[in-house]
């Protein structure tokens, strides 16, 4: 069976038994791989063959990327432009919306900004989605968005009650993805990412850190891409 072949089987799984864990933290739960699953399924697709890379493991997605398209920290700009992916919800799929983060797909006009950023530099410094992927895979740890108060939630601010199910899911999944993808490294983006792979593969694969492109992040917003660049620097191509 092929890389992609069984990707796709595990994000299917994955998505069902997501569906029965309960959340009464967050007032709305998202899940973009059942009703954005046609975008996933393409990014998955396209982009899941072949093993030896290196696994760029995010947390989960956030409201304006990957929560409209299906593809990790997936930036309308660059899903259509860069990607050329052109997501179609699955209405009867849609969960019940906050008014402030409403699911529009393709149709969104705001940018993601983590995704504007780590894709916007992916595109300058290696060129096209082929030749990124040839080396990278990007995974999100947690597939769901969690909103509360009006804002997003992080999956560490859920109570124990709810983040012990959700974590045993998102770490068998990791696991499994782990073992199709055998990845020559790990690099969380960001620490919540780093510790949940080194749980999950112990001293099996080498993790890495690269700080999170979240605008929320001063680091970041300082000098992301020479950040991305020292933490990357051993798998990307010469400049």
């Amino acid at each position: 069976m092929t890389t992609e072949i069984s990707l796709v089987r595990l994000a299917r799984k994955w998505s069902r038994d997501l569906a029965g864990l309960e959340f009464h933290t967050p007032s709305h739960v998202y899940n973009p791989l059942d009703y954005a699953w046609d975008g996933y399924h393409q990014y998955l697709e396209r982009f899941g063959e072949g093993t030896g890379r290196v696994l760029l493991v995010g947390m989960n997605p956030g409201p304006w990327g990957m929560t409209q398209t299906g593809v990790p920290f997936g930036n309308i700009s660059a899903v259509r432009g860069w990607f050329h992916i052109d997501t179609r919800l699955m209405p009867h799929h849609l969960p019940l919306q906050h008014e402030k983060y409403p699911i529009l797909g393709m149709a969104c006009h705001r940018d993601e900004g983590s995704g504007k950023r780590l894709w916007g530099w992916v595109q300058d410094r290696v060129g096209t989605p082929e030749q990124f992927f040839e080396r990278f895979f990007v995974w999100n740890y947690c597939p769901l968005l969690f909103l509360a108060k009006n804002r997003n939630l992080i999956p560490g601010a859920l109570k124990a009650a709810e983040s012990r199910p959700l974590d045993a899911l998102c770490d068998e999944a990791l696991a499994h993805a782990v073992r199709v993808l055998k990845p020559a490294a790990i690099m969380g983006i960001g620490r919540y990412a780093v510790d949940k792979a080194k749980a999950v593969v112990g001293d099996s694969v080498p993790v890495g850190y690269l700080h999170h492109p979240s605008p929320a992040n001063p680091t970041a917003n300082a000098r992301w891409p020479e950040l991305a660049e020292e933490a990357l620097r051993q798998w990307l191509p010469a400049p």
